[in-house]
């Protein structure tokens, strides 16, 4: 069994920063790539961005040059960077991995930002 563990969410201001991390756990061999989706209740959920076990990425046309995802095979976590966060991304994110076997989701985290 896998599990990932997202951490990170919060409150913050129009303009700011957060950090997002998810750390899986569990039976891993290995793990393809790493993803962060986002969704509303308004909305279905969607790709915010996605690493490959080397590092090739992809992301949102919304969150271009704003956001930035890495990841640390070692420690089977990946990250997301979120700068100049506009209220447009409030979201709960969540965690994707996707491994030999199949696709874990992590529970998600809230990100809220408001002034």
């Amino acid at each position: 069994q896998v599990q990932l563990v997202e951490s990170g969410g919060g409150l913050v201001q129009p303009g700011g920063s957060l950090r997002l991390s998810c750390a899986a756990s569990g039976s891993i061999f290995s793990i393809y790539a790493m993803g962060w989706y986002r969704q509303t209740p308004e909305k279905q959920r969607e790709l915010v961005a996605a690493i490959t076990s080397g590092g090739s990425t992809n992301y949102a046309d919304s969150v271009k040059g704003r956001f930035t995802i890495s990841r640390d095979n070692a420690k089977n976590t990946a990250y997301l960077q979120m700068n100049s966060l506009e209220p447009e991304d409030t979201a709960v994110y969540y965690c994707y991995a996707d491994l030999p076997s199949r696709g874990y989701w992590g529970k998600g985290t809230l990100v809220t930002v408001s002034s």
